[in-house]
C-alpha cells in the first residue's frame, strides 16, 4: 500500500514540472497560424490562448476554453501576461515573448490605467 501511494505522489509531482512540447497551432481567436517553439503558450498577434493545461505543458485541463489576455505586469524583472478563461474563469500568468504584439500589450495597459483612474480597478 505504501509503495502504491509513493508512486501516485511521484506521478502527481512530476506533472507539476514544465513539460516542453513543440506544437504548431491555429489561433482559436484570430485564426493566425502559430509556429510553436516548445515554449509557445499563446498567439503572438492577439495574445489569446486555450485553457488546456493544469500545469504548463501537461495538456490535462478538460475545460478547453479560450483564455483572453486581461492584463500585464512586471514580476521578478520579467514581463508577465495574465490570461482569464472565458468559460470557467481560471486565471494563469505566462511570460511575454519577444514576438508578442506590442500594440495589444499597450492596449491592455491603457485599459488597466483607465479602469484604475475611473476607480473600477485596484492597483
Amino acid at each position: 500500500m505504501i509503495r502504491e501511494y509513493s508512486v501516485a505522489v511521484k506521478d502527481h509531482m512530476s506533472s507539476r514540472r514544465f513539460q516542453k512540447k513543440k506544437e504548431d497551432f491555429l489561433c482559436a481567436h484570430c485564426g493566425e497560424f502559430v509556429v510553436g517553439d516548445g515554449y509557445t503558450n499563446h498567439c503572438p498577434s492577439c495574445l489569446h490562448s486555450l485553457h488546456v493545461d493544469v500545469f504548463p505543458g501537461d495538456r490535462l485541463a478538460s475545460c478547453g476554453g479560450l483564455m483572453a489576455p486581461v492584463s500585464s505586469r512586471r514580476k521578478n524583472s520579467e514581463e508577465r501576461l495574465l490570461h482569464r478563461c472565458v468559460r470557467c474563469g481560471h486565471e494563469q500568468e505566462n511570460k511575454i515573448a519577444p514576438g508578442d504584439s506590442r500594440e495589444v500589450l499597450l492596449s491592455l495597459m491603457e485599459s488597466a490605467a483607465d479602469d484604475f483612474f475611473k476607480g473600477t480597478r485596484k492597483p
